[in-house]
């Protein structure tokens, strides 16, 4: 399709989900942050009289003891708690299903996640499909969760993905390999409590991915060409948490500071792309993550300073900007040089949290593929630029062995 059709259908498609959002009801969300806010979220949801809950986690986070710490004061008030703990990286429609029957059985009025992403991106599919005889692969796409169901809570085990602040929630297909979001004003949390005190034992490597998922959520929302909310606020803080944390909460795990600001960078990050959406390094990491199993964070971490370089002249004055923000670059820079030297600190700060910077998983074979599903998702997204073919090849060729 010619690039100018591309624009034009993408400026139209726009336009009308601002207008959606805008008649949209718009949820309320709160917070409980800092160390021991777990248990506080637990002690205002014995406060609110909940019936039965039911905790969708993953079996290793179980095996830890994380789950038992975070739940320790719904356990202490007697309430009825069911545990679905088959969420995996990534999750598939199939563990939704198994989440849902064992909600049913045991007739959960809530749900509470306890886990990354994944965990709580299933919680909201599984709360959505529990009030629902809908497939879910039908609510793939912009806002089409639109009836009522259980509350979620969420209790994020790790800092990234900023899916605890956010309506939507990626799912795949096992089958095709393709990752789909879902989205509507009922998938946000009613709450959710960043507690440290669950994130110390968080390995480096994860620490280093999910933080530049983190970082990759501030960035698409600040060069978004959105303009709504506090994108910008929110965007910023996160950005420059995530620069003055995220080497030392890898290299000092129990660094209690250093972890509670990656929660909130991350919950932040998600704030912001919970208004204005993500960008182009989701549209590709989405599939080097359905396509090789590569985790999200880590993809993003590949794919994002290729992005920026693609798109670096439509955001020049915003990377220059955030350059300023992080420290990059000299007094008496240009925009131009200021915008390079942003780049490169993102390259730097992946380097030192020790993520590569290419991955021998991705085949030249599988480009198209990858092209057509990345092309077709930009478009849903207020991307300063359109991904092309030729912009997207190269972008893939930096980080293919």
């Amino acid at each position: 399709m010619p690039m100018f059709i591309r624009k034009i259908k993408h400026a139209m498609y726009l336009a009308l989900v601002r207008v959606i959002v805008k008649i949209s009801p718009q949820p309320s969300h709160m917070l409980f942050a800092g160390a021991g806010s777990s248990r506080q979220l637990c002690d205002f949801l014995v406060r609110t009289g909940i019936g039965k809950v039911l905790v969708v986690t993953d079996k290793p986070l179980r095996e830890l003891g994380v789950v038992d710490q975070a739940v320790q004061g719904l356990v202490e008030a007697g309430v009825d708690i069911a545990y679905y703990d088959g969420v995996l990286p990534d999750p598939t429609y199939l563990q939704v299903e198994e989440g849902v029957t064992v909600m049913r059985a045991h007739g959960s009025d809530v749900v509470l996640a306890v886990g990354g992403g994944s965990a709580i991106d299933a919680a909201k599919i599984i709360a959505a499909s529990s009030a629902s005889p809908d497939d879910p692969r039908d609510w793939v796409g912009f806002g089409k969760v639109k009836h009522e169901i259980p509350k979620i809570y969420a209790i994020p085990t790790t800092s990234g993905t900023g899916s605890e602040a956010t309506m939507g929630a990626v799912i795949s297909d096992p089958v095709s390999h393709e990752k789909g979001v879902i989205s509507g004003s009922t998938l946000l949390p009613a709450a959710a409590a960043l507690d440290p005190d669950l994130i110390l034992g968080l390995p480096a490597p994860i620490t280093a991915a999910t933080g530049m998922d983190a970082l990759t959520h501030g960035i698409e929302a600040y060069i978004g060409t959105w303009e709504r909310g506090t994108r910008i606020e929110h965007s910023r803080a996160a950005i420059k948490m995530v620069f003055d944390n995220l080497v030392i909460a890898c290299n000092d795990g129990s660094n209690r500071e250093a972890r509670a600001a990656m929660s909130v960078a991350a919950c932040y990050a998600g704030i912001a792309i919970n208004q204005v959406n993500v960008g182009n390094v989701h549209a590709i990491a989405h599939q080097l993550g359905g396509k090789y199993g590569i985790p999200h964070g880590m993809a993003n971490a590949l794919v994002l300073p290729g992005v920026l370089e693609f798109c670096r002249e439509e955001s020049q004055q915003q990377l220059a900007e955030l350059a300023r923000l992080v420290g990059a670059g000299n007094e008496g820079d240009s925009e131009e040089q200021l915008s390079h030297a942003f780049i490169q600190a993102v390259r730097d700060l992946r380097t030192a949290v020790h993520l590569p910077d290419h991955s021998d998983k991705i085949k030249a074979a599988d480009y198209d593929h990858i092209i057509e599903l990345a092309l077709a998702e930009c478009e849903g997204y207020p991307v300063p630029r359109l991904l092309d073919r030729a912009g997207t090849i190269a972008i893939l060729a930096q980080i293919t062995v």
